[in-house]
């Protein structure tokens, strides 16, 4: 690595996604304590912001009432910031989440980010489940950010208001993994966060499309874009392709339909899948935004994604099994920030 390859890599804020991962023969409970005692360590290394995502109907996950866990999480912090990667906007009226977050604010001030996605983050039939007869659709999603914004903006007339939450100033950030996202955020002069993670081939036209349309707004005067990564990291590089399996077996069950608790790893994942489920997680899975490796592996692939996509941070997902071996891959991770 040469110097200026280091200096570029040590200005790439890090930061952690979380999903509260539910183990196979273990509970919500077990989770919540998990998440925590991540949220500690990955502050003490020196991690940017924890953010946790609203997801639905799914076993394997325990963050589905994300404030909540937002809140749980940095009562037990003191620097990092905590924050939704993110609050599926569709499912909930914005006045809600307009409190809910000016509440978060108003107890752990300058420490919230308030992260709008435009998926339900479930099944249709959850979906429905969850907004009953409200006629909302992701379509609506810019309507609903701007509603938002109004709730936070303490010169408005509007008869309704947002208390706590009228006046203070939260970072809203748009998420996305298409271009939809990408060109609101640019249009609205906002900070951009994309899946990669999970839309890797995504990934450089929606920052094309964010770069390029950018519109500079009272809080930001230049473009600001997060990238999702999934990092599997461990001493070696066996060891972290063992542990890896967990999340390939997690994305094999919804491939199926079927989701599930994550699985602890196995010795041969091939057992498990037929060749079309093998393409179709690796084509999600894919590098460059999937990192599984020791180390070195791991700085080698990071330089070369930071390189290719100029991204200003990088927010990582490491679902795997044993909270030791999970703890151990954002220490690894963390490392290379020294």
């Amino acid at each position: 690595m040469t110097t200026n390859q280091a200096t570029f890599f040590n200005n790439i804020p890090l930061s952690v996604l979380d999903l509260a991962p539910i183990n196979e023969g273990s509970n919500a409970g077990q989770s919540y304590k998990n998440t925590v005692d991540l949220a500690q360590h990955v502050e003490k290394w020196g991690f940017n912001r924890y953010w946790l995502a609203e997801h639905h109907n799914m076993p394997g996950i325990a963050s589905s009432a994300t404030s909540v866990v937002i809140g749980h999480v940095a009562g037990a912090t003191d620097r990092i910031r905590v924050g939704s990667g993110g609050v599926m906007l569709p499912n909930h009226a914005s006045l809600v989440i307009a409190e809910q977050f000016g509440t978060l604010e108003s107890l752990y001030p300058g420490r919230i980010d308030l992260g709008l996605g435009r998926a339900p983050g479930s099944d249709q039939a959850t979906a429905y489940a969850l907004r009953r007869t409200l006629n909302t659709t992701p379509e609506d999603f810019p309507q609903q950010v701007e509603e938002l914004e109004s709730y936070f903006d303490e010169n408005s007339s509007a008869r309704v208001r947002a208390y706590p939450g009228t006046g203070l100033n939260i970072p809203i950030w748009l998420l996305g993994s298409s271009g939809f996202s990408a060109r609101l955020a640019a249009m609205k002069g906002l900070p951009f966060s994309f899946a990669s993670h999970f839309s890797p081939d995504y990934t450089l036209p929606a920052l094309k499309i964010y770069r390029d349309h950018f519109q500079p707004s009272e809080n930001m005067d230049k473009p600001y874009a997060m990238l999702g990564v999934n990092i599997v990291a461990a001493d070696t590089d066996e060891r972290a392709q063992y542990l890896a399996t967990s999340q390939q077996q997690q994305f094999l069950s919804i491939t199926r339909g079927q989701p599930s608790r994550l699985q602890p790893p196995v010795e041969n994942i091939d057992d498990l899948w037929a060749p079309h489920e093998k393409a179709a997680v690796a084509k999600t899975l894919e590098s460059p935004a999937s990192i599984i490796g020791g180390p070195e592996t791991v700085k080698q692939k990071l330089e070369e994604f930071i390189k290719e996509t100029e991204a200003d941070e990088l927010i990582i997902n490491s679902q795997i099994f044993h909270h030791k071996d999970r703890l151990r891959s954002y220490e690894i991770v963390g490392e290379l920030m020294k």
